[in-house]
């Protein structure tokens, strides 16, 4: 059956590829299937489930190369779990006794939609397998073709996920100005808060991206402005433990000789003994309707700060997190790149009838193509065994 009519959707947090790849799909459909109709639903999964789209009118189309220029998303985000049925009902997507899942496919139905293309994350790609797999077990013949979205780069079986290479060198931009406050008092702890829920590759590439910047500059040492000041002088992520007793002496001897120390922290790295902690004391955990810990709730890096600092001898503490900046960039042009290369298999997919995950497939050299959704998974965590990471650890002094 030809291919007629498309939809697009954006969900979960945002990142800097959205805009742009819901800009690629619309010009690659523009390029090569002019005749398809494209719809968008407004704010994600929500929009689907309530009806709410827009048609991607010919105006549009001949504007969507402006919208590599742009952060966030044109047809807005949201955190709806399809499984979810208790949180559906309770937010009034759905109604009591309904199966959301029923409910979006009905919708794709009656809005004529083929091929329904999603970009998000873990949760936004785990939530279209479902999607697919009710499709197809209940014999709708529709398709599902996903873009993977995530800046902590942590989704079974994509190599790279879109706009984290972005989101890694806004996070060194934001704190190539935020080291400055090292100067404003004697004995500084400055805690880069980076995002990251399971993986650390996120807190790691941003650390290699600032230091590359660091590589650029150049210093005036008689007057004190040194790299020394200036660098990364440890780096925490989930997957590595943190022995803080151990750590404290090694950072106890940079605050004596430099005078300050700065703390690259993964926001996952110390999620499991905050949660321990607030279980002992029968305090409530914050979670998300996947599930997840409200992370923004718990604040890592000020509870990391608050037990590290008078072990170092810091005099003053200042904890500062580039999620919400680097997140809400623009695709860079090296993501720009990936996600122009990832519609175009999306588009090929959707119009061979093939559903999937598209990107790089790590199991298969990180050739782009459609994923199996059922290969697809969220927590992906970050490979410590790299080269570049264990080069990054043994520069700064951290074993």
């Amino acid at each position: 059956m030809a291919l007629k009519k498309v939809a697009l959707l954006t969900a979960g947090g945002i990142a800097p590829c959205l805009s742009s790849a819901v800009g690629a799909l619309i010009e690659e459909y523009s390029k090569v299937a002019p005749e398809v109709e494209i719809i968008a639903y407004r704010n994600g999964y929500r929009g689907l489930l309530l009806g709410d789209s827009i048609k991607i009118t010919p105006s549009i189309r001949e504007q969507a190369h402006l919208l590599h220029a742009f952060g966030g998303s044109p047809i807005g985000n949201s955190r709806v779990k399809l499984t979810n049925i208790e949180d559906c009902v309770k937010r009034g997507l759905v109604q009591a006794g309904q199966d959301p899942r029923q409910v979006a496919a009905d919708q794709l139905i009656a809005d004529g939609v083929d091929v329904l293309h999603t970009i998000g994350g873990d949760d936004t790609n785990t939530a279209a397998a479902d999607l697919a797999a009710f499709l197809a077990a209940n014999g709708y013949g529709l398709g599902v073709v996903g873009l993977p979205k995530t800046i902590d780069n942590d989704v079974y079986p994509i190599a790279q996920s879109l706009g984290a290479w972005t989101a890694a060198d806004e996070g060194a931009h934001h704190f190539s100005n935020i080291v400055s406050e090292h100067s404003s008092n004697p004995k500084m702890l400055i805690v880069h808060e980076v995002m990251g829920r399971h993986c650390g590759w996120l807190t790691a590439a941003t650390a290699v991206a600032y230091r590359n910047l660091l590589d650029q500059m150049s210093w005036i040492p008689e007057l004190g402005v040194t790299r020394r000041n200036r660098e990364v002088h440890a780096v925490y992520v989930p997957e590595l433990e943190i022995d803080l007793v151990s750590e404290a002496n090694r950072l106890s001897t940079v605050m004596q000789e430099v005078g300050n120390v700065n703390i690259f922290l993964s926001e996952g790295a110390g999620v499991d003994s905050i949660i321990a902690e607030m279980k002992s004391r029968n305090e409530e955990i914050p979670l998300d309707p996947f599930g997840h810990v409200k992370i923004d709730k718990i604040n890592p890096g000020a509870w990391f700060a608050d037990r590290f600092a008078p072990m170092i001898g810091a005099e003053k503490v200042l904890v500062q997190k580039s999620g919400y900046y680097s997140r809400s960039a623009p695709a860079n042009t090296r993501d720009q790149a990936l996600i122009k290369a990832c519609a175009v298999v999306a588009v090929h997919s959707a119009l061979q009838g093939i559903s999937g995950l598209v990107g790089q497939d790590e199991d298969q050299g990180n050739l782009i193509r459609a994923c199996e959704f059922d290969r697809v998974a969220g927590a992906k965590p970050f490979n410590t065994n790299q080269i570049w990471f264990s080069e990054l650890l043994s520069e700064i002094g951290q074993s």
